[in-house]
């Protein structure tokens, strides 16, 4: 497992002190990026019979997280607020109940890049077959696609960075 930086401790601390107490059971997960704070609480699951199927433990959950979802609305637009002015990032939720997850208010954050031809040939041939809707689709899928099959591999790769960051920090000062 690899160290948290002192700005994902301090935003852990930061939402584990300002949301709540009853929202979530658990720690929350806060992950986050240049541009965004995600915030993910997982909520008590609802009571149901023993030999409830599938299908509503399912739709139990689901609705738990919608009713989380609307319930909280203007609350965590209130917090929102104030951690944009804050931490300088949009914010972010999501919930967790039971084996389902959902994100909610999320950016969608274009990223500008340069392809070659045989790039966009690889785009074009997933929009032709319908994998896709556009190109834009078609390099998020590829994103997704890589992030799924190259865990181990991204992660050693973020542990890596975190290594150069701290070498920094113990390099000349100014």
């Amino acid at each position: 497992m690899t160290e948290k930086s002192d700005f994902h401790e301090h935003l852990e601390g930061w939402f584990a002190g300002r949301l709540p107490s009853e929202w979530f059971v658990g720690p929350i997960d806060v992950t986050f990026d240049r541009d965004e704070i995600l915030v993910v609480g997982t909520l008590a699951e609802p009571e149901l019979p023993k030999d409830a199927g599938p299908e509503t433990r399912t739709a139990a959950a689901d609705a738990r997280i919608s009713g989380f979802r609307e319930d909280t609305r203007a609350q965590r637009m209130r917090i929102a607020d104030e951690a944009e002015r804050r931490f300088g990032r949009k914010i972010s939720w999501g919930a967790r109940c039971a084996d389902q997850r959902q994100l909610f208010t999320t950016l969608a954050i274009p990223a500008m890049t340069r392809l070659r031809m045989p790039e966009r040939e690889v785009l074009d041939t997933l929009v032709d077959a319908g994998v896709a809707r556009s190109r834009s689709h078609a390099l998020a899928w590829c994103v997704r696609l890589v992030s799924e099959r190259q865990e181990e591999w991204l992660a050693d790769l973020r542990e890596a960075l975190k290594q150069v960051q701290e070498v920094r920090k113990e390099g000349p000062k100014d």
